[in-house]
């Protein structure tokens, strides 16, 4: 992964799209100069990305998330077993073709889930995992550690998020430096349809593939946070 550093860009950070929705200053306060891949340089653009992830809530079937533009073009699906003993999803592109596995750590007390390239699940497959900061919680807070980070002393990126307000603050490292965010959108046809639907603004030079699945762990543990921890 190239090395990422932060800092105000020639002629200055681009502008944020709608900030006043996303509580959000008008202009990056400490954009991303170097493109941060995680899942790949394919998914880091020079501007900011938005994107509309969408739940499906009443359905047996796989396939539970599907993520789009801002025009209904889809980028991305996320397939699972419902019923599997342990908790799998893979993230798709839009061809179809498989570029993450997600799988849950079965009995851990931090709600640990560990993300793999591809369709594999073994060690050397290993991009990164993400876990609870801690077990007792009144807003969700979950460190993300790249597969190189083995000491796990200090996180690469951090979430922080408000589970009644179903919206969250993706940062770099234990730091400030915000690189995506996300709310819940509320209509009456979601409701009716039986679908949560979330807006998401990748900032630029950010993997936003990577950012979606950390939108979609975030939302796997919030669904679980009623369990016993």
């Amino acid at each position: 992964m190239a090395e990422t550093s932060y800092g105000g860009g020639a002629g200055g950070a681009p502008a944020f799209p709608n900030p006043a929705a996303y509580g959000a200053a008008a202009a990056y306060p400490h954009p991303v100069v170097n493109p941060l891949a995680v899942v790949g340089p394919q998914f880091c653009a020079p501007y900011p990305v938005d994107l509309v992830i969408v739940r499906k809530l009443l359905t047996l079937s796989e396939g539970n998330f599907g993520v789009t533009d801002v025009n209904g073009n889809i980028m991305f699906r996320v397939k699972g077993k419902l019923f599997s003993l342990r908790d799998r999803r893979i993230l798709l592109d839009a061809a179809g073709n498989p570029l993450l596995t997600f799988q849950q750590k079965i009995l851990t007390a931090h709600r640990r889930w560990k993300v793999f390239g591809g369709d594999a699940s073994d060690d050397k497959s290993l991009l990164f995992s993400v876990k609870k900061s801690s077990l007792i919680q009144f807003k969700t807070k979950l460190d993300v550690f790249l597969a190189s980070n083995t000491k796990e002393d200090v996180c690469d990126f951090k979430i922080e998020g408000s589970w009644f307000e179903r919206s969250c603050t993706v940062y770099a490292g234990d730091s400030s430096t915000i690189v995506a965010q996300m709310h819940k959108k509320h209509s009456v046809q979601s409701v009716l349809l039986g679908k949560d639907t979330f807006a998401v603004t990748v900032y630029p030079n950010v993997d936003y593939a990577f950012i979606v699945a950390l939108v979609v762990i975030l939302e796997e543990i919030n669904e679980d946070r009623d369990g016993e921890d």
